[in-house]
Protein backbone atom coordinates (compact mmCIF):
# COMPACT_ATOMS: atom_id res chain seq x y z
CA UNK A 1 0.00 0.00 0.00
CA UNK A 2 2.75 2.71 1.38
CA UNK A 3 4.79 1.73 -2.08
CA UNK A 4 1.74 2.28 -4.38
CA UNK A 5 1.06 5.78 -2.75
CA UNK A 6 4.21 6.62 -3.50
CA UNK A 7 3.89 5.76 -7.16
CA UNK A 8 0.47 7.32 -7.21
CA UNK A 9 1.72 10.89 -5.35
CA UNK A 10 4.55 10.89 -7.55
CA UNK A 11 3.17 10.13 -11.13
CA UNK A 12 0.11 12.22 -10.60
CA UNK A 13 2.38 15.47 -9.91
CA UNK A 14 3.63 14.64 -13.12
CA UNK A 15 0.74 13.93 -15.07
CA UNK A 16 -1.31 16.78 -13.59
CA UNK A 17 1.66 19.22 -14.13
CA UNK A 18 2.02 18.00 -17.87
CA UNK A 19 -1.83 17.81 -18.91
CA UNK A 20 -2.68 21.04 -17.34
CA UNK A 21 -0.30 22.63 -20.19
CA UNK A 22 -2.78 22.00 -22.44
CA UNK A 23 -5.95 22.65 -20.30
CA UNK A 24 -6.88 18.91 -19.45
CA UNK A 25 -7.58 17.30 -15.81
CA UNK A 26 -5.22 13.87 -16.71
CA UNK A 27 -7.91 11.91 -15.97
CA UNK A 28 -7.10 9.67 -18.54
CA UNK A 29 -3.14 9.31 -17.18
CA UNK A 30 -4.47 8.53 -13.64
CA UNK A 31 -6.50 5.56 -14.85
CA UNK A 32 -3.56 4.35 -17.23
CA UNK A 33 -1.63 4.15 -13.95
CA UNK A 34 -4.37 2.80 -12.28
CA UNK A 35 -5.20 -0.04 -13.66
CA UNK A 36 -1.90 -0.71 -14.42
CA UNK A 37 -1.17 -0.89 -9.94
CA UNK A 38 -4.30 -3.43 -10.41
CA UNK A 39 -7.14 -1.35 -9.25
CA UNK A 40 -10.77 -1.95 -9.70
CA UNK A 41 -13.06 0.75 -12.07
CA UNK A 42 -14.78 1.18 -9.51
CA UNK A 43 -12.08 2.94 -7.39
CA UNK A 44 -10.30 4.11 -9.83
CA UNK A 45 -13.49 6.26 -11.82
CA UNK A 46 -14.28 8.25 -8.54
CA UNK A 47 -11.20 9.07 -8.04
CA UNK A 48 -9.84 10.38 -11.60
CA UNK A 49 -12.66 12.33 -11.80
CA UNK A 50 -12.29 13.77 -8.44
CA UNK A 51 -8.68 14.77 -9.18
CA UNK A 52 -9.87 16.16 -12.46
CA UNK A 53 -11.98 18.51 -10.87
CA UNK A 54 -8.79 19.49 -8.90
CA UNK A 55 -6.98 20.18 -12.10
CA UNK A 56 -9.44 21.42 -14.32
CA UNK A 57 -10.51 23.98 -11.96
CA UNK A 58 -6.93 25.52 -11.73
CA UNK A 59 -6.55 25.18 -15.56
CA UNK A 60 -9.59 26.44 -15.99
CA UNK A 61 -8.69 29.91 -13.88
CA UNK A 62 -5.26 30.55 -15.37
CA UNK A 63 -6.66 30.10 -19.17
CA UNK A 64 -9.45 32.26 -18.17
CA UNK A 65 -7.48 34.98 -16.68
CA UNK A 66 -4.88 35.02 -19.89
CA UNK A 67 -7.84 35.50 -22.36
CA UNK A 68 -8.03 32.88 -24.06
CA UNK A 69 -11.53 31.33 -23.27
CA UNK A 70 -14.34 31.47 -26.17
CA UNK A 71 -17.89 31.59 -24.72
CA UNK A 72 -20.25 31.08 -27.45
CA UNK A 73 -17.91 28.00 -28.45
CA UNK A 74 -17.93 26.41 -24.82
CA UNK A 75 -21.76 27.01 -24.46
CA UNK A 76 -23.06 24.41 -27.35
CA UNK A 77 -20.90 21.61 -25.84
CA UNK A 78 -21.46 22.31 -22.29
CA UNK A 79 -25.45 22.39 -22.40
CA UNK A 80 -25.81 18.54 -24.38
CA UNK A 81 -22.53 16.87 -22.50
CA UNK A 82 -23.35 17.76 -18.92
CA UNK A 83 -26.84 15.65 -18.35
CA UNK A 84 -25.24 13.07 -20.24
CA UNK A 85 -22.14 12.36 -18.33
CA UNK A 86 -24.39 12.18 -15.70
CA UNK A 87 -26.11 9.37 -16.97
CA UNK A 88 -22.33 7.72 -18.11
CA UNK A 89 -21.08 8.45 -14.28
CA UNK A 90 -24.58 6.51 -12.83
CA UNK A 91 -23.99 3.31 -15.62
CA UNK A 92 -21.28 0.88 -14.89
CA UNK A 93 -19.73 -1.11 -17.64
CA UNK A 94 -17.96 -4.97 -17.38
CA UNK A 95 -14.44 -4.44 -16.42
CA UNK A 96 -13.37 -5.82 -19.77
CA UNK A 97 -15.76 -2.69 -21.99
CA UNK A 98 -14.22 -0.46 -19.54
CA UNK A 99 -11.00 -1.64 -20.38
CA UNK A 100 -11.71 -1.05 -24.51
CA UNK A 101 -12.92 2.04 -23.89
CA UNK A 102 -9.88 3.16 -21.90
CA UNK A 103 -7.51 2.08 -24.05
CA UNK A 104 -8.93 3.62 -27.07
CA UNK A 105 -9.49 6.51 -25.57
CA UNK A 106 -6.02 6.77 -24.55
CA UNK A 107 -4.55 6.30 -28.37
CA UNK A 108 -7.13 8.66 -29.85
CA UNK A 109 -5.63 11.43 -27.11
CA UNK A 110 -2.09 10.68 -27.95
CA UNK A 111 -3.02 11.09 -31.76
CA UNK A 112 -4.58 13.99 -31.15
CA UNK A 113 -2.09 15.09 -29.22
CA UNK A 114 0.49 14.00 -31.44
CA UNK A 115 -0.93 16.36 -34.53
CA UNK A 116 -2.21 19.25 -33.15
CA UNK A 117 0.68 21.60 -33.61
CA UNK A 118 -0.03 21.59 -37.22
CA UNK A 119 -3.06 22.72 -37.12
CA UNK A 120 -4.76 26.22 -37.19
CA UNK A 121 -7.67 27.94 -36.83
CA UNK A 122 -10.27 28.68 -39.58
CA UNK A 123 -12.47 31.21 -37.00
CA UNK A 124 -15.44 29.83 -38.01
CA UNK A 125 -17.99 28.55 -35.09
CA UNK A 126 -19.50 25.21 -35.16
CA UNK A 127 -22.89 24.31 -35.82
CA UNK A 128 -25.08 24.58 -33.01
CA UNK A 129 -26.82 21.88 -33.67
CA UNK A 130 -23.84 19.72 -34.55
CA UNK A 131 -22.31 20.82 -30.93
CA UNK A 132 -24.71 20.06 -29.26
CA UNK A 133 -25.15 16.60 -30.90
CA UNK A 134 -21.16 15.99 -30.09
CA UNK A 135 -21.60 17.65 -26.72
CA UNK A 136 -23.89 14.63 -25.66
CA UNK A 137 -21.62 11.75 -27.26
CA UNK A 138 -18.25 13.36 -25.47
CA UNK A 139 -20.57 13.57 -22.37
CA UNK A 140 -21.89 10.01 -22.43
CA UNK A 141 -18.20 8.40 -23.27
CA UNK A 142 -16.63 10.50 -20.60
CA UNK A 143 -18.67 9.93 -17.73
CA UNK A 144 -19.09 5.88 -18.68
CA UNK A 145 -14.85 5.87 -18.59
CA UNK A 146 -14.24 8.19 -15.72
CA UNK A 147 -12.70 11.23 -17.83
CA UNK A 148 -13.87 15.04 -18.24
CA UNK A 149 -14.02 14.71 -22.38
CA UNK A 150 -11.53 16.72 -23.03
CA UNK A 151 -9.11 13.93 -24.99
CA UNK A 152 -12.52 14.29 -27.33
CA UNK A 153 -13.20 17.85 -27.29
CA UNK A 154 -9.89 19.09 -28.08
CA UNK A 155 -9.00 17.32 -30.85
CA UNK A 156 -12.39 18.14 -32.16
CA UNK A 157 -12.04 21.63 -32.12
CA UNK A 158 -8.69 21.29 -33.51
CA UNK A 159 -9.09 19.35 -36.47
CA UNK A 160 -12.44 21.09 -37.21
CA UNK A 161 -10.48 24.43 -37.30
CA UNK A 162 -12.91 26.34 -34.50
CA UNK A 163 -9.78 26.65 -32.14
CA UNK A 164 -6.19 27.34 -32.52
CA UNK A 165 -4.75 25.32 -29.48
CA UNK A 166 -4.95 27.60 -26.73
CA UNK A 167 -8.95 28.66 -27.07
CA UNK A 168 -9.46 24.96 -27.38
CA UNK A 169 -7.56 24.21 -23.96
CA UNK A 170 -9.49 26.96 -22.79
CA UNK A 171 -12.83 26.17 -23.40
CA UNK A 172 -11.64 22.21 -22.84
CA UNK A 173 -10.79 22.75 -18.99
CA UNK A 174 -14.55 24.11 -17.45
CA UNK A 175 -15.73 21.77 -19.56
CA UNK A 176 -13.61 18.96 -18.01
CA UNK A 177 -14.44 20.51 -14.94
CA UNK A 178 -17.98 20.60 -15.11
CA UNK A 179 -18.64 16.74 -16.78
CA UNK A 180 -16.09 15.51 -13.84
CA UNK A 181 -18.54 17.08 -11.49
CA UNK A 182 -21.31 15.37 -13.35
CA UNK A 183 -19.72 11.98 -13.49
CA UNK A 184 -19.15 12.00 -9.97
CA UNK A 185 -23.29 13.08 -8.66
CA UNK A 186 -23.83 10.17 -11.41
CA UNK A 187 -21.26 8.02 -10.04
CA UNK A 188 -22.63 8.48 -6.16
CA UNK A 189 -26.24 8.17 -7.02
CA UNK A 190 -25.27 4.78 -8.25
CA UNK A 191 -23.01 3.49 -5.78
CA UNK A 192 -25.02 5.33 -2.38
CA UNK A 193 -25.06 2.75 0.23
CA UNK A 194 -23.10 0.18 -1.54
CA UNK A 195 -19.15 -0.88 -0.70
CA UNK A 196 -17.06 -0.78 -3.94
CA UNK A 197 -14.13 -1.73 -3.26
CA UNK A 198 -12.57 -5.05 -4.71
CA UNK A 199 -8.37 -4.11 -4.81
CA UNK A 200 -6.80 -5.65 -2.15
CA UNK A 201 -4.26 -3.02 -1.96
CA UNK A 202 -6.73 -0.94 -0.66
CA UNK A 203 -8.72 -0.88 2.44
CA UNK A 204 -12.68 -1.37 1.61
CA UNK A 205 -13.50 2.23 0.76
CA UNK A 206 -16.77 3.62 1.93
CA UNK A 207 -19.41 4.67 -0.56
CA UNK A 208 -18.67 7.56 -2.80
CA UNK A 209 -20.39 10.82 -1.20
CA UNK A 210 -21.04 8.64 2.26
CA UNK A 211 -17.05 9.40 3.28
CA UNK A 212 -14.80 10.58 0.64
CA UNK A 213 -11.92 7.95 0.08
CA UNK A 214 -9.08 8.21 2.13
CA UNK A 215 -5.93 8.07 -1.60
CA UNK A 216 -8.04 10.88 -2.47
CA UNK A 217 -7.02 12.78 0.06
CA UNK A 218 -3.24 11.62 0.09
CA UNK A 219 -3.17 12.53 -3.98
CA UNK A 220 -5.17 16.17 -3.72
CA UNK A 221 -2.35 18.49 -3.33
CA UNK A 222 0.29 16.46 -5.45
CA UNK A 223 -2.37 17.31 -8.52
CA UNK A 224 -2.97 21.17 -7.00
CA UNK A 225 0.80 21.83 -7.12
CA UNK A 226 1.14 19.98 -10.68
CA UNK A 227 -1.93 21.62 -11.58
CA UNK A 228 -1.03 25.39 -10.33
CA UNK A 229 2.41 24.79 -11.80
CA UNK A 230 1.52 23.18 -15.79
CA UNK A 231 -1.18 25.47 -16.72
CA UNK A 232 0.21 28.41 -15.86
CA UNK A 233 3.34 28.00 -17.82
CA UNK A 234 0.58 26.27 -20.92
CA UNK A 235 -1.46 29.44 -20.62
CA UNK A 236 1.06 31.83 -20.70
CA UNK A 237 4.69 31.05 -21.42
CA UNK A 238 5.13 27.45 -22.79
CA UNK A 239 4.81 26.42 -26.00
CA UNK A 240 3.96 22.69 -25.60
CA UNK A 241 4.86 20.58 -29.01
CA UNK A 242 7.99 18.83 -26.99
CA UNK A 243 5.64 17.84 -23.87
CA UNK A 244 2.89 16.77 -26.44
CA UNK A 245 5.63 14.10 -28.12
CA UNK A 246 6.10 12.73 -25.10
CA UNK A 247 2.85 12.43 -23.85
CA UNK A 248 1.90 10.84 -27.44
CA UNK A 249 4.32 8.03 -26.57
CA UNK A 250 3.29 7.24 -23.27
CA UNK A 251 -0.41 7.54 -24.04
CA UNK A 252 0.15 4.73 -26.98
CA UNK A 253 1.87 2.51 -24.62
CA UNK A 254 -0.66 2.88 -21.78
CA UNK A 255 -3.51 2.35 -24.27
CA UNK A 256 -2.33 -0.19 -26.01
CA UNK A 257 -1.67 -2.34 -22.16
CA UNK A 258 -5.23 -1.26 -21.45
CA UNK A 259 -6.80 -3.18 -25.09
CA UNK A 260 -5.07 -6.52 -24.19
CA UNK A 261 -5.34 -6.29 -20.64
Amino acid sequence: MESSLIILVAAFFIIAALYSVTGHGGASAYIGVMVLLGMAPQEIKPIALSLNVIVSLVATLHFYGAGHFRRALFLPFILSSVPLAMLGGYLQLPTQWFNWLMGFALIFSALRIGIKSSLTTTGHAPNFTMALGAGAAIGLISGLIGVGGGIFLTPLLLLMGWANARQAAAVSAPFILLNSIAGLIGFSAKVSGVNFSSSPELRELPAFGAAFPEIIMWLALPVLMGGLLGSYLGSRLLATSSIARVLSVVLILAGVKLLYV
